[in-house]
């Protein structure tokens, strides 16, 4: 036996806290049932947290079952893969389970019944693996976080650079009224699930694995030991059952004592959870090759005739869901998707079931409380006393509906993880987690409009930045352009001006030339006459001189 399961647990406790009626009993009588192949699979691609998928097929081609039909956009985000064979017959926008009633792009594949496999190919032994290969066949399998987060498994699996993970949590709480397809998991298929938190331990290097399961789970506390015989570094804890101990912080100070900081992650203190769905989706991935194309859901509520849990294919409309729980639609009050503390309404029955789908309430009119006129708050502290978060969430209200949202980030609003217990104890009615996240979302607005703007900023500073650079730039090429034609025409005006000089020059001793012969005549100028007689000048000839001859 694994000594490490007998070892007595030291527990801690979270502040507030609140017990809801469970309504878990009815759900749990039968085991978990397949559900149906519908006429119709209407896939959305944006199932996760992260950039929504992209279409690998087009309309007419057929596809196989886990065959990927569209592809992961970006590094947070993951594929979609078809459920069953048959042909894409539509791809565009579909209602999808959303609070707000939105539509969103999606595929719809109409099943040819024969439920043709892809070629698939298991991995023989993960622990030859190393870490990054079986962090990318998580990836490849489209394995999200199945207890409604969403967030892509293969990067919670990933430690990062110089980040060590002490303890890794398996989340077996399921504190949610209603839901129950985690304990009938845990029930029916601990094996497996417990194969699938060591793949991931392992793909974590973490030095141990913790499951916590809450102690109205008996029958799950049971069969999760006995699996977890085998695994020296794994040990099952139970612990009490108070909402919402679930949550992945609440459950990490439970089990460690270790408080995850505000605005932080479990990942930076040491800590990662995961869901029991999740685990299992691991092990169908990596020792049958199976991606993620069916999950387990909860179908309950006083509308449904035959509470259960089915393992149904995604994409199936919930109205197939709901007919094959003997649900009688003319009774429901409130259709919820999610359990009923946060779970939100869908105004509409043949919405798709999504990978972030655990449970669907058909609720009749004796389970949907009167709307109740909301009062003043009277400041009795009850939100307080049992906020698990230690908010102030009287503070918070009044800073939401005043619209000071710099003061309620000043309170801690985003460490609000909108549990409901606030809402659920007061006794002035007032729906204080849909003021908290009517305040998140103008916050989200506001961030999202001052990204916009500064982006907008940027480019025109950019653009700004390019045209003062271009205009720069031309008139330095002006410059050079003028300063080489300054030049060459310096270099013209030096040879005009030399030109002009020796033009003068010429021009100046010419002159001189034509003065000295108007001064002189067509004769030179001679040496000037001597003051003594000359003879030769005489003109008459010497009478004792002989007369010469002529030669």
């Amino acid at each position: 036996m694994n000594a490490r399961l007998s070892e007595k647990f030291r527990l801690w406790r979270f502040p507030g806290g609140i017990h809801p009626e469970q309504n878990k009993s009815s759900s749990t009588e039968t085991p978990i049932e397949a559900g149906r192949i519908p006429p119709r699979l209407i896939l959305p691609l944006h199932q996760h947290i992260g950039e929504p998928a992209e279409p690998l097929f087009t309309v007419g081609e057929r596809v196989l079952k886990g065959q990927a039909v569209a592809r992961a956009n970006g590094y947070v985000s993951a594929p979609v893969h078809a459920p069953t064979s048959g042909t894409v017959i539509a791809i565009g926008d579909y209602p999808v389970p959303h609070p707000s009633g939105m539509s969103a792009p999606c595929m719809v594949i109409e099943p040819d019944g024969e439920d043709r496999w892809v070629d698939h190919d298991s991995v023989a032994d993960y622990r030859n693996l190393d870490p990054a290969a079986l962090r990318n066949i998580i990836r490849e399998a489209g394995i999200v976080g199945l207890g409604g987060a969403g967030f892509p498994t293969f990067i919670k699996l990933n430690p990062g650079h110089n980040k060590a993970i002490d303890t890794l949590i398996l989340n077996g709480a399921e504190c949610e009224p209603y839901i129950t397809c985690d304990d009938m998991l845990m029930r029916e298929r601990a094996a497996e699930v417990v194969s699938g938190l060591a793949i991931a331990a392992h793909a974590l290097q973490a030095r141990e694995s913790v499951i916590g399961i809450e102690d109205n789970k008996p029958q799950a506390l049971h069969a999760m030991r006995e699996a977890a015989r085998s695994y020296p570094n794994m040990r099952v804890v139970e612990i009490p059952t108070l909402y919402p101990s679930g949550d992945s912080k609440l459950l990490a100070k439970i089990l460690t004592g270790k408080e995850v900081p505000s605005n932080k992650l479990s990942l930076h203190v040491g800590l990662t959870c995961i869901n029991v769905g999740t685990t299992y989706a691991v092990h169908r991935a990596i020792h049958h090759g199976e991606p993620l194309m069916s999950r387990i859901v909860t179908v309950t509520g006083g509308a449904v005739g035959a509470p259960r849990n089915l393992d149904a294919l995604i994409g199936t409309p919930m109205d197939e869901l709901l007919a094959q729980c003997a649900t009688r639609m003319d009774r429901i009050e409130r259709l919820v998707m999610g359990g009923s503390m946060m779970g939100f309404a869908m105004h509409r029955a043949d919405l798709p079931l999504i990978k972030t789908t655990n449970c669907i309430i058909a609720a009749a009119a004796a389970e949907v409380p009167r709307p109740q006129p909301v009062m003043p708050c009277i400041r009795c502290g009850a939100c307080s006393d049992a906020c698990p978060m230690s908010l102030m969430p009287q503070q918070l209200y009044w800073f939401a509906k005043s619209k000071e949202l710099e003061k309620a980030q000043k309170y801690d609003l985003f460490d609000c993880i909108e549990c409901g217990a606030c809402s659920y104890v007061c006794p002035s009615n007032i729906p204080l987690v849909q003021y908290f996240r009517y305040a998140k979302g103008d916050i989200w607005t506001q961030e999202s409009e001052k990204e916009k703007a500064g982006i907008a900023r940027r480019r025109f500073d950019a653009r700004q930045a390019r045209v003062e650079r271009e205009k720069a730039e031309k008139e330095a090429k002006r410059q050079q352009k003028k300063a080489a034609l300054d030049m060459a025409n310096a270099r013209e005006r030096g040879e005009a001006q030399a030109q002009s000089a020796m033009q003068r020059a010429e021009a100046r001793r010419d002159a001189a030339m034509q003065e000295a012969g108007k001064r002189w005549g067509a004769q030179p100028p001679t040496a000037p006459e001597s003051s003594a007689p000359d003879k030769t000048a005489s003109a008459e000839p010497d009478k004792n001189e002989p007369a010469q001859k002529n030669d």
